[in-house]
């Protein structure tokens, strides 16, 4: 990916652009020290004076704030453009070019202003060491910092409850509740000039005088340090969706990754880059120079791979397609501006500003096309059967077919517009999406009819979520959740035990990314300096004993710090180094034709399979397998081939019983499902058996429940329990139990005729 920009042959502005902001998609507002405001087409490519400013007026930043109108499709109701000036005031000019309002703010210049995420409140920072925050129409509001240094930079953080300021060479995090200690750690060796804060993967980006610009988590923990520019860096922006920023320096400027690595480096003659701005789509950005020119420029050559397929973007409505194993070329042209594009299932989605495009990859030249509610589109993920849009109204599904299947309705607490492929995933059935307030919770949806999945109870974890990943693969029976928290823990839950007293098992710790298989359930983390791939997950649920032989572990460390994984298809898995480059890992392609046997109940090729490879780690997969199809037999002989004796005699003995029930009881408590277990023998009016179970479990209270509810062998569990406690030499410690025991008596004779008879 790279940047190609434009700059005018004459700069319209005869002084320094100090600051630029988007007024829409095509139009771009500057504001320079020769007090003049241009406002810049981007379709006409022609300027025109926006505004004259006063005399005493120098700008120093431009802030948009843009109040949406629900009676119009494509036009903001009023634009609020806020302008800071170096004579102390901040300027309230309306999308007309009129000044409607003036307000003195600081002592000495205000070097910049901006508004929070709802547009609510202002905030403005000064040459007299200042920040204060401003009601919407220009009322002070209260003075948060007061500092013996001027503030050069200032971000809202990602809930507008905390704000990130400058200070010398110090970044410091102010939070907004009184009681809430502030965050500060030295941030460069020079003054930190720049400094922006994104909403959606809440990174930092800073710039300064050292000539280097960083990248921090929101406890100041440094990311990323550039090698040094030639000059200082005095402009860093992030694009909205939170995947790349931009770094300006003197006739310099840098497109990034969020992980720091540069995409690609431009040298425009144009003097320092003062200020960066970047449209809604976060396509285009628009710098301000120290020659009085703006420079306009788009992202282009964004290249997307899928099997033989290669998808590039090379201009702004050009999308060029290539078949590697063939040779062919196909150039899509677009009538208006490519915003996203997105490759997989055997689909192309190509986004414009009005319309998608769905194209199938058997035909390049008839796609199915609809327009779009909103032209900015934030973030779309594709599925086997059908993909997820979210713009600003919401989110949407459609089929490839280009019709619209539901709009699933989310909590207000949900940030459409911060929404990521770690935050929000969807699979052929289930669509699952993190809280933008509440991090510990997710909220699972129908992906056919856009209502809660099971029963509309979400799922709520014990501390912050940082990245869900369902299993794409198999029936909805078969579809699994797995998440990683803060602790960097990775956890593994079936879909559908979620709202019904579902338990979040844990798979694996330190582990910072991960990643299902697009053909078959398998999944792969990044875990430290090692990559983990779990053949067959479910084992998990299966036998929890023979877990750690399905896995496959590589070292990782030679991948640097931190890669992420982007791909897992069929055999090869793929991930980006810290240094942005591509590296595939292949590994073995037994464990993926052992899953698709299994799934079309092929078990003698299955077993002929793990003969033949004689793995380890095959066989575990089969015998997990075999557990949850309920095959003894096929189990029996994977659990040998593992060296499992004592599990081959436990399943003799099962498949020993003559009752069905008590054998399916016997399996879920086999694979640590008790609470199966009990419910199957319920269910059968095996009451007797439920209450054994609890007891041969040590679930004393649960086991004298059922037996009163069913008012049954009471003085079965009450004798069983004196027992216990007198082997164990402890007192009885449970009320239910004291309370019980004063009205039965125990005759033991009684109790053994009562079980042989149960048991007969």
């Amino acid at each position: 990916m790279r940047l190609k920009y434009t700059i005018p042959k004459d700069a319209a502005h005869s002084d320094s652009v100090t600051c630029v902001a988007w007024a829409s998609s095509d139009h771009v507002i500057s504001a320079s020290d020769d007090h003049t405001v241009m406002k810049w087409n981007l379709l006409s490519g022609e300027n025109t004076i926006h505004c004259k400013l006063p005399q005493e007026l120098f700008p120093t930043h431009l802030a948009r704030l843009s109040v949406s109108n629900p009676g119009s499709k494509n036009v903001p109701a009023s634009d609020l453009f806020a302008v800071t000036s170096t004579d102390g005031k901040f300027y309230f000019l309306s999308h007309a070019g009129r000044i409607e309002k003036s307000v003195q703010a600081h002592k000495g210049a205000v070097l910049s202003g901006k508004w929070n995420q709802d547009g609510t409140a202002f905030l403005t920072c000064g040459e007299d060491g200042q920040l204060k925050m401003w009601s919407r129409s220009g009322m002070l509001r209260s003075t948060i910092v007061q500092l013996p240094q001027c503030v050069y930079a200032i971000a809202w953080g990602p809930d507008s409850d905390q704000i990130l300021y400058t200070q010398g060479k110090l970044l410091v995090i102010k939070p907004l509740q009184p009681s809430a200690k502030e965050v500060s750690w030295k941030a460069h060796d020079g003054v930190v000039l720049k400094a922006d804060w994104n909403q959606v993967n809440r990174l930092i980006v800073s710039g300064g005088e050292d000539c280097k610009y960083k990248i921090w988590d929101h406890f100041g923990r440094p990311l990323y340090s550039s090698a040094p520019f030639d000059y200082p860096v005095t402009a860093v922006n992030w694009a909205p969706g939170g995947d790349l920023f931009a770094v300006g320096s003197f006739n310099s400027i840098c497109l990034c990754d969020k992980s720091g690595w540069s995409h690609a480096l431009e040298k425009p003659s144009c003097g320092s880059i003062f200020d960066i701005s970047w449209s809604n789509d976060g396509m285009q950005l628009a710098a301000a120079c120290a020659d009085g020119n703006v420079i306009l420029a788009h992202c282009v050559e964004k290249r997307l791979e899928w099997c033989e397929y290669e998808v590039t973007l090379v201009s702004r409505k050009t999308v060029e397609v290539k078949n590697v194993a063939n040779d062919a070329h196909d150039t899509l042209e677009m009538k208006d501006r490519v915003i996203k594009i997105s490759l997989d299932y055997n689909y192309l989605i190509v986004i414009t500003s009005t319309q998608c495009h769905i194209y199938s990859t058997n035909n390049f030249n008839t796609p199915a096309i609809f327009d779009l509610r909103e032209g900015a589109v934030s973030f779309v993920q594709q599925a086997e059967k059908h993909f997820l849009l979210a713009d600003k109204a919401g989110l949407y599904v459609y089929s490839y077919e280009g019709k619209h299947v539901c709009s699933p309705k989310l909590p207000s607490t949900v940030q459409v517009g911060s929404l990521t492929t770690k935050t929000a995933v969807i699979s052929t059935d289930v669509l699952a999406i993190r809280d933008s307030k509440d991090e510990k919770v997710v909220f699972l949806i129908d992906a056919h009819t856009g209502k809660p999945y099971g029963g509309g109870h979400p799922m709520t974890h014990k501390i912050e979520v940082v990245q869900i990943a369902l299993s794409m693969c198999g029936a909805t029976s078969e579809r699994h959740l797995a998440l990683i928290d803060k602790n960097h823990d990775l956890y593994l839950t079936p879909v559908k035990s979620i709202g019904s007293g579902f338990k979040l098992n844990k798979l694996s710790n330190m582990v910072h990314s991960v990643q299902w298989n697009t053909t078959v359930n398998m999944l792969c983390a990044l875990q430290d300096s090692r990559m983990l791939v779990w053949f067959y997950p479910s084992a998990l649920f299966a036998d929890k004993d023979i877990l750690h032989h399905t896995v496959y572990e590589k070292d990782s460390s030679d991948l640097g710090k931190y890669p992420e994984l982007c791909g897992y298809r069929d055999n090869t898995i793929t991930l980006r180094r810290t240094d942005g480059s591509l590296v595939s890992v292949a590994i073995s392609p037994y464990p993926s034709i052992l899953n698709q046997l299994v799934s079309n109940n092929r078990w003698t090729e299955a077993l002929t399979l793990c003969r033949f490879t004689k793995e380890k780690s095959l066989w575990a997969c089969l015998a997990a397998m075999s557990l949850k199809e309920k095959d003894l037999n096929v189990a029996e002989i994977a659990y040998a081939a593992v060296g499992e004796a004592s599990k081959v005699e436990h399943l003799n003995q099962i498949k020993g019983i003559a009752s069905k029930p008590v054998q399916s009881a016997e399996m879920a408590l086999f694979c640590g499902n008790a609470y199966e277990a009990e419910a199957i023998l319920l269910q059968n009016n095996l009451i007797f058996r439920a209450i054994q179970l609890n007891m041969d479990l040590f679930t004393w209270e649960r086991a004298l429940d059922l037996a009163v509810k069913h008012k049954t062998h009471i003085d079965t569990v009450l004798g069983f329990r004196q027992v216990y406690l007198r082997k164990t030499h402890k007192p009885e410690t449970s009320n239910k139990f004291k309370q019980y025991s004063q009205g039965v008596d125990i005759n033991w004779k009684s109790i053994m005729s009562k079980i042989e008879l149960e048991m007969q």
